[in-house]
């Protein structure tokens, strides 16, 4: 036994509980909501942006989504939905939209009115992605405006504004992870290209674009599907002998 004298001893009473605060608790424990830091965690950030998006295709608002790994390394998702709401949440005292990105489990997908179906279902999605960026910045077309914000390590930077006025509707997200919580900042194309496609084929109808800007690595790819999943079964049988031609496939509602 080793006796300990009071300089050594540490105390343990209630001011030793700690409370972390929203954000501050994905930065000081990522992998309990990404899984992991290494590149399959930096790539999971892109996919948890995009399935927002892709909630949108599936609730009948949003067809088109593209996908931009930028020349400075950050991503851009956008998609032509709704637009996240940017007015008051009354709850919280604060844009919706702020909400979304600064709030663990907040979203449309647990009442009866945002989402009849979703993608994800925990709603950490956003809040996480802005938690884990160096910074984030989020345009949403909605109203005929363009409403813009910025984060920094998840905190607002400046209130949500109005920077002029569009025809468009829809959202667009612009993030750059922070180098000093994931192993490494090097986004794989061919990562993302192979779970894009996989979407585009689980959502019949939408168009998802993936580019890359980066130097000495430019290209683009589209992934479009009109027959959904028969498709996808065509597509993992090219290069076999099928047992029967035809695809047995049915809808309904």
């Amino acid at each position: 036994r080793i006796k300990m004298g009071k300089s050594q001893e540490q105390e343990y009473g209630a001011d030793q509980i700690q409370i972390l605060e929203g954000l501050e608790a994905v930065r000081k424990r990522p992998g309990m909501y990404i899984g992991t830091t290494s590149e399959k965690g930096l790539h999971h950030l892109v996919y948890e942006i995009v399935d927002n998006a892709v909630d949108e295709a599936l609730a009948g608002y949003c067809n088109e989504i593209t996908v931009t790994i930028n020349k400075d390394g950050s991503v851009t998702v956008v998609d032509n939905g709704r637009g996240i709401p940017t007015g008051i949440q009354e709850k919280a005292g604060i844009p919706a939209v702020d909400v979304v990105f600064t709030m663990l489990h907040a979203g449309g997908k647990f009442g009866g009115g945002g989402y009849k179906v979703a993608g994800g279902l925990h709603g950490v999605g956003a809040s996480v992605v802005n938690a884990l960026s160096d910074w984030l910045e989020v345009e949403i077309y909605r109203d005929g405006k363009v409403h813009k914000q910025r984060y920094e390590k998840g905190k607002i930077i400046h209130p949500l504004e109005v920077t002029g006025n569009t025809r468009k509707r829809g959202t667009k997200v612009t993030f750059m992870p922070d180098e000093t919580i994931f192993e490494t900042l090097n986004f794989d194309f061919d990562t993302l290209r192979t779970r894009l496609r996989e979407m585009a084929f689980l959502t019949k109808g939408l168009k998802i674009t993936l580019a890359d800007k980066r130097a000495g690595k430019e290209k683009e790819r589209e992934f479009h599907y009109e027959g959904g999943i028969k498709e996808f079964v065509q597509y993992i049988n090219r290069h076999k002998d099928p047992l029967y031609d035809k695809i047995i496939y049915c809808e309904g509602e």
